[in-house]
């Protein structure tokens, strides 16, 4: 009987202990929580945020950033949205813990449908898929000794672009209004780079045209993230005007691409004629080994000829703009950039070509000061996570979607003195941005480009860009206000834009 007794007691204990310890372990290692953040009520809490753009967003995100610290929850759908505004914190989980953080989050209904369930660069899952398409695109066209090929197509959308200032300055009085003229050469030269065919204005305008409207009501078919089956039903008018302009597209590129597999075949057949190798080249000879060796489909090409086209006209656009509206306000600092163009490259070159560029430090500090100052998006493309990550002694769990506040990292006051202002010497030797690296791999100070394994695979591209017609603008003309100060007012276009475009006396510096 005492045996039992002390059997039983001995059970008791052992149960107990072991609950004891279970209880012990949780409270040592208990699962972090999420970053804090407004509290979440279905339904209610998604249309709250619905009403809102990214850009009307951002006073609220600061104030949250106020009330809950450098990383917090938002709750757009029922999956949490972690909003980071602290660069070494965007560090730590875009770079140090880059592979963990670079998927992207599920696609909405107009997402699959525009990017061909996913095919593209920008909104492919973090894998196989992914690597081929950025290594391609690297390879075969932006890699610097392909950049170089392209340099007539750069000359020749160059004196499109003088051709229509001049032309404008004289029916305008010495006054232009530069946004159309340059997003009209910024989306020739891409587009001659993406199917390697010259159209006449017309057809270039058509399809420019078609993108616009496509990319500028983007916003309104957020709205089918949310319940899809009903919201496509309850906005059906949107839902139609999404088809029409999907198809509108393809009707638009696919003439273009069976014309290029054309004239390639006969050109490697033949050899008939001059050829001139454009991105959509590249994308008829991949093949996809995850999906048994096939090839591309026809509506995945124009996905990724449109992700080409889009991806680098409007960033670069606005950026461009930024640039020349601050070197309209700052005088100093046109006159500086004049000085260092004259004697770079004197009065007698016919253009300022890639490898004068490399000559020109202050040139690059003024691209870099207008990508500091003005980052033509607000915020990184969204990233999500593969797997539960803690981040800051908080849990960031799988498939949460990422963002990051570009913008307001760049205006960190604690790295860059009167942040606010636009001052290029800062990026000069002994200013607080000497040697920064862009892509953020060792730290981060500025990621106009985003960092880490999804930063913009045509960061080189832009930059290129930039500095190529900003010295050539500026050795062409100069720059003067119109009338009062340069107002640099925001507001949210495709990217984030000039609330009051640019317009600008110019006069010509050289006689032709």
């Amino acid at each position: 009987m005492e045996d039992w007794v002390f059997f039983l007691l001995s059970i008791t204990l052992c149960i107990a202990l072991k609950i004891l310890l279970s209880k012990l372990a949780n409270t040592t290692h208990k699962k972090p929580n999420l970053p804090p953040g407004p509290r979440f009520i279905p339904i209610l809490s998604p249309l709250q945020w619905f009403r809102l753009t990214l850009f009307d967003i951002e006073p609220v995100l600061r104030s949250l950033r106020t009330k809950y610290g450098p990383i917090f929850t938002l709750h757009f759908t029922s999956s949490p949205t972690i909003f980071i505004a602290d660069r070494k914190l965007a560090h730590q989980a875009l770079v140090q813990a880059g592979a963990a953080f670079a998927d992207r989050p599920p696609a909405t209904e107009s997402g699959r449908l525009l990017s061909s369930n996913r095919h593209n660069i920008s909104s492919a899952p973090y894998g196989p898929l992914w690597r081929l398409l950025r290594r391609n695109l690297n390879a075969e066209i932006i890699h610097p000794s392909r950049l170089k090929l392209f340099a007539p197509v750069r000359r020749w959308v160059l004196r499109i672009l003088v051709s229509k200032l001049k032309a404008e300055a004289e029916a305008g009085g010495g006054v232009v209004a530069v946004m159309e003229s340059f997003r009209y050469a910024i989306f020739r030269l891409l587009f001659l780079m993406c199917f390697g065919e010259k159209l006449d204005e017309k057809a270039t305008d058509d399809i420019q045209a078609t993108m616009r409207h496509l990319l500028s009501s983007l916003a309104k078919f957020n709205v089918f993230a949310f319940l899809p089956k009903v919201t496509k039903i309850v906005f059906r008018e949107r839902w139609n005007l999404l088809l029409v302009l999907h198809k509108r597209r393809e009707e638009q590129f696919v003439p273009l691409i069976r014309a290029r597999r054309e004239r390639k075949q006969q050109q490697q057949q033949h050899g008939e004629g001059s050829f001139a190798y454009a991105y959509v080249d590249s994308l008829l000879d991949l093949r996809l080994p995850e999906e048994g060796g096939r090839q591309l489909s026809e509506c995945e090409l124009v996905s990724l000829c449109s992700e080409f086209l889009a991806g680098g006209t409007d960033t670069t656009t606005t950026a461009l703009q930024w640039i020349m509206a601050n070197l309209v306000k700052h005088p100093g600092a046109q006159k500086k950039l004049w000085e260092e163009i004259e004697a770079t490259v004197g009065s007698d070159a016919e253009e300022i070509v890639e490898e004068d560029l490399q000559r020109m430090p202050y040139l690059k500090a003024v691209i870099l000061e207008g990508l500091r100052r003005h980052p033509p998006a607000h915020f990184v493309v969204p990233h999500a996570v593969t797997e539960d990550v803690t981040l800051n002694g908080y849990l960031i769990p799988k498939g949460a979607a990422i963002n990051v506040t570009t913008a307001e990292i760049g205006w960190d006051g604690k790295v860059w003195e009167e942040p606010m202002e636009f001052k290029p010497e800062r990026f000069l030797a002994g200013g607080s941005g000497e040697g920064v690296d862009i892509t953020g791999s060792k730290e981060i100070k500025m990621m106009p480009f985003g960092v880490g394994r999804r930063i913009c695979p045509g960061l080189g591209l832009a930059m290129l860009h930039l500095e190529y017609f900003v010295a050539n603008l500026v050795r062409d003309f100069e720059w003067k206000a119109v009338e009062g100060e340069v107002d640099l007012s925001e507001k949210l276009d495709l990217t984030v834009v000039m609330k009051n475009p640019l317009r600008a006396r110019i006069l010509p510096r050289r006689n032709e």
